[in-house]
């Protein structure tokens, strides 16, 4: 890491006071320096922060990890680079940012592991601090473990070392990993295959069926737009054709497009808009006329990563899966 302005530490805790100890630490020493700092940690802990800092907690941003980064991939977007695109230049930027927590999901952890080995390639080479705290009393051994691999130096108590197991991309490649299928074609299933000619059908397909699950309203705009832009990249990118099945678990709507498109580029759909520029166009194009390539990819993947409250993606030798649950 030497010469590099971007750190990224991970905070390994046991208890209440090392948290604090911790975290506390690391905000106090950003007003000698000027720093703008935004604390995003999940339930109580935000209140626990404020409490601690007492006077000194005067702006210092805070935010509930639980409902900013429901979905890990809008963390680096919708929150990170959200905070730190808005600084002055020159300054540098001091981020707690705690996604990986005791009661994520088995669906959500990998997108939490390859949530925090992208905000390495993210951040590389900008004046950015994202301390990630790690209750090593709480947390899976395994989990710890990734963390050492996402996180090129580890604090535990009054030590600082570096990360001997530091491998981000190894940990995008390990969590890319095959998604429990889907349910076949039967009552409550929409399965559908689609190709450029099919593309404003299937939007309403998704759409009638998501209606017939329960989502209403925004919930249900968010569902059109969700199988909106993957369809119209697997038309694009991804050989010309695919596959939309719509289905509800676990309180749930589930969307799931597969296509013979590859994502060579992983950091996609974590990357913030260009300035003045909106994530993605809000409808695809007319039915035969998919929108010309460059107009959607990173952009197209963003959106969704705003909209749904968890996008899972696996890329295979047979082409591409986006998969995203939306909550009614």
């Amino acid at each position: 890491m030497s010469g590099e302005p971007f750190a990224h530490p991970a905070l390994f805790y046991g208890d209440p006071r090392a948290y604090l100890d911790g975290t506390v630490r690391f905000v106090r020493a950003a007003p000698a320096a000027e720093e703008p700092v935004v604390v995003a940690v999940p339930g109580e802990k935000p209140a626990l922060i404020r409490d601690a800092l007492g006077a000194e907690r005067e702006g210092v941003r805070f935010l509930d990890m639980r409902e900013a980064g429901r979905n890990p991939g809008r963390i680096i977007p919708g929150v990170l680079c959200a905070f730190a695109d808005a600084q002055p230049p020159g300054l540098r930027t001091r981020i707690i940012g705690e996604p990986v927590r005791a009661g994520r999901g088995p669906a959500e952890y990998p997108a939490c592991v390859q949530y925090e080995a992208l905000i390495n390639a993210a951040f590389r080479g900008r004046e950015v601090t994202v301390l990630c705290p790690y209750d090593t009393a709480a947390l899976h051994p395994r989990a710890l473990a990734d963390a050492r691999t996402t996180h090129p130096v580890v604090i535990e108590g009054a030590e600082q070392r570096p990360g001997a197991a530091y491998d981000p991309e190894g940990a995008v490649a390990r969590h890319n990993r095959p998604l429990p299928p889907a349910p076949a074609a039967g009552p409550g299933v929409l399965h559908a295959r689609f190709g450029a000619e099919r593309l404003s059908v299937v939007r309403h397909l998704a759409a009638d069926h998501g209606a017939g699950l329960g989502l209403a309203g925004a919930a249900l705009d968010n569902l059109t737009l969700v199988t909106a832009e993957p369809t119209t990249n697997s038309v694009v990118h991804g050989g010309g054709r695919g596959t939309l099945t719509v289905w509800a678990a676990g309180g749930q709507v589930r969307c799931e497009v597969r296509g013979r498109g590859r994502l060579t580029d992983p950091p996609a759909g974590r990357r913030p808009a260009a300035p003045g520029r909106p994530a993605a166009p809000g409808r695809p194009a007319a039915p035969g006329r998919p929108a010309a390539p460059g107009r959607r990819g990173g952009r197209g993947l963003l959106l969704v990563n705003l909209l749904a409250d968890l996008v899972r993606t696996r890329t295979s030798p047979a082409g591409r899966t986006i998969r995203c649950h939306l909550g009614a």
